[in-house]
């Protein structure tokens, strides 16, 4: 039975503080983990899971979350509540006559609060996209390894969702080039008791064993290149 992905893993400073921008923004707890802190979804909600790194932020991310909007109004209490706990207005080019607002963390990752009536996001739920630089190939790949269907595949553009619905998780064409690790990754929870099978089976679709961490989890690299994490439950 495939891996149930719980979090998207994020290396930062300041793991207090990270987590509780996004817990306040989302109206989600904050749990104290032995690596971090993390903001917990749910069956159609990704959760975040914050660790400190002393390594300085290098660049744009591959990954950056999308937040939905009911209406305008809506719209406009989410950013003025985001520039509130602590996010700042970031510039990667937009048009002006593109409608979605994209903001900065405190921890400077990208962030977008998109405008209402985005027919891709209807039904996604507030934590609406993960949205990542990527090939159609990683899209598919993460399709399996996590028993998701393919809710999109148009070009080099591919998304998958949880059967549940929920927040989507899409990809957009080619990664670029990688600056040493990355900050950001996958974090999975084995389903069953044998980590070697679906180790096993997780690298029969592509992906690349790098080793175990102390802390027991299996760190593998999608095709991509992109580390993700495979934990035994607690």
């Amino acid at each position: 039975m495939p891996s149930r992905l719980t979090a998207l893993t994020v290396d930062v400073r300041d793991p207090a503080r990270a987590a509780r921008f996004w817990a306040d923004i989302l109206g989600r707890e904050q749990v104290v983990v032995p690596d971090g802190v993390l903001v917990p979804g749910s069956e159609t909600q990704l959760g975040l899971r914050f660790v400190p790194t002393g390594v300085p932020r290098a660049g744009r991310d591959r990954m950056h979350l999308h937040l939905n909007s009911t209406d305008p109004a809506d719209q406009r209490r989410t950013v003025a509540t985001a520039l509130r706990l602590g996010a700042s207005h970031l510039d990667v080019g937009q048009l002006p006559e593109e409608r979605h607002v994209v903001l900065a963390d405190p921890e400077g990752g990208e962030l977008c609060v998109i405008e209402p009536g985005t027919s891709f996001l209807a039904g996604c739920g507030f934590l609406a996209e993960l949205t990542c630089e990527g090939s159609r190939d990683v899209g598919f790949f993460w399709a399996e390894a996590l028993g998701w269907p393919v809710v999109w595949d148009d070009g080099p553009q591919t998304a998958i969702q949880s059967p549940h619905g929920g927040t989507k998780i899409s990809w957009d064409g080619p990664p670029s080039p990688r600056r040493g690790r990355s900050r950001q990754r996958f974090d999975l929870v084995l389903v069953g008791d044998d980590r070697a099978d679906e180790t096993a089976r997780l690298t029969a679709l592509g992906a690349t064993t790098l080793g175990v961490l102390p802390d027991g989890a299996a760190e593998l690299q999608d095709p991509d290149g992109n580390e993700f994490l495979l934990r035994v439950p607690t």
